[in-house]
């Protein structure tokens, strides 16, 4: 097949040997792929030279993931004209290079495609929309970690499609143990930088450092250029998130239905409440706010979805907080409503059993 662009695939990998094979079929239909091995001690560089991607090893020393990513992006021949920026825990859906074909214009600078973050039993259940693919001259990579690309020709032409998949498959036994370090030094080289500030205070959060995360959230929520709606709603719930971690529910309260006033077009601020609120036993507004989290029936593609928003939770908490109030028919249509979505789960089938019993 004759293609009108010359598509390039460029990564940065260590210790990959695993994912070779399924990554390279994956990425297989570009023109050429480059590959940046940092330091690897496994067979990676010699699967990837077997294959014919064009390899380079480099040591980053000390380690920022924007370091990496450029000097990979540097390999990629400067007659290029799409750049795909893939991970070796990432898989597209074959097609993907002819339907990028399809809406890459010769004035096209990035173009956005579906992401599918997480897949539980082969089904996506966190989806956003990626943009890692762009133009060969005028782009760079910015920040330690949690790295952006950066345009520096002017205004971007972007454009998107539905029609590309990328999967993502991650490794549990990678670790991420130096986020927090490059974040805090991402954050002192750009205090101002929205993003960042609200990935440090997250980054707090899931180390459990309550405090350094309620106070570093709310930087976030004070920056000038932090107006993205979704972000601010997510960082007041990370907020209220700290403070049920601190057992002082009265804050975490008022920090959620901030972020439900704040975002009341995403269910995720409802839900959330709705989990304190059961375990607070006030299970008449369990039923208030998962209901109204249920009328909202767009997804919106971006990487501040929860998974517990769109999984079985709104049904189980409602089936949970009808069987407290003694309404067991209805406390079993919604146990059977959250099992249409997850049949295998032990919580789901025992509360099932406990309230056909109870009838």
């Amino acid at each position: 097949m004759k293609y009108k662009y010359k598509v390039c695939v460029y990564a940065i990998c260590k210790n990959e040997e695993d994912n070779v094979a399924g990554w390279y079929e994956s990425v297989s239909e570009a023109d050429e792929i480059y590959v940046l091995d940092t330091g690897s001690t496994d067979n990676t560089v010699k699967y990837l030279n077997d294959r014919g991607v064009f390899v380079k090893s480099e040591k980053i020393i000390p380690w920022r993931f924007d370091v990496a990513r450029n000097k990979s992006l540097e390999m990629v021949p400067l007659d290029t004209d799409i750049c795909v920026c893939i991970d070796f825990d990432e898989r597209f859906v074959k097609g993907w290079r002819k339907k990028m074909e399809e809406v890459w214009q010769d004035d096209t600078t990035r173009l956005r495609h579906l992401y599918n973050w997480k897949i539980v039993n082969d089904k996506p259940v966190v989806t956003f929309y990626y943009e890692k693919t762009h133009k060969r001259l005028g782009y760079r990579w910015t920040h330690p970690v949690h790295e952006i690309l950066t345009y520096d020709f002017g205004i971007e032409k972007i454009v998107t499609s539905d029609e590309i998949f990328l999967n993502h498959y991650p490794d549990s036994n990678k670790s991420r143990g130096s986020y927090l370090e490059l974040l805090e030094l991402s954050v002192k080289e750009d205090p101002e930088d929205d993003r960042n500030m609200h990935y440090l205070g997250r980054e707090y959060m899931y180390y459990q450092k309550w405090e350094l995360a309620i106070d570093t959230l709310i930087k976030h929520l004070k920056l000038k250029k932090a107006v993205w709606k979704d972000e601010r709603a997510a960082s007041m719930r990370f907020i209220a998130r700290s403070y049920v971690n601190l057992d002082r529910y009265d804050e975490a309260i008022i920090w959620y239905l901030k972020a439900i006033d704040e975002a009341p077009y995403l269910r995720d601020g409802y839900i959330e409440y709705a989990i304190l609120l059961d375990k607070m036993h006030n299970y008449i507004d369990v039923i208030k706010y998962v209901t109204l989290a249920l009328k909202i029936k767009s997804h919106q593609k971006t990487y501040i979805n929860e998974e517990f928003s769109w999984d079985y939770t709104p049904y189980y908490l409602l089936s949970v907080a009808y069987f407290y109030l003694g309404i067991n028919d209805i406390s079993l249509y919604f146990i059977e409503r959250a099992l249409q979505m997850d049949k295998d789960n032990s919580l789901l089938l025992n509360n099932y059993e406990i309230i056909k019993n109870a009838e």
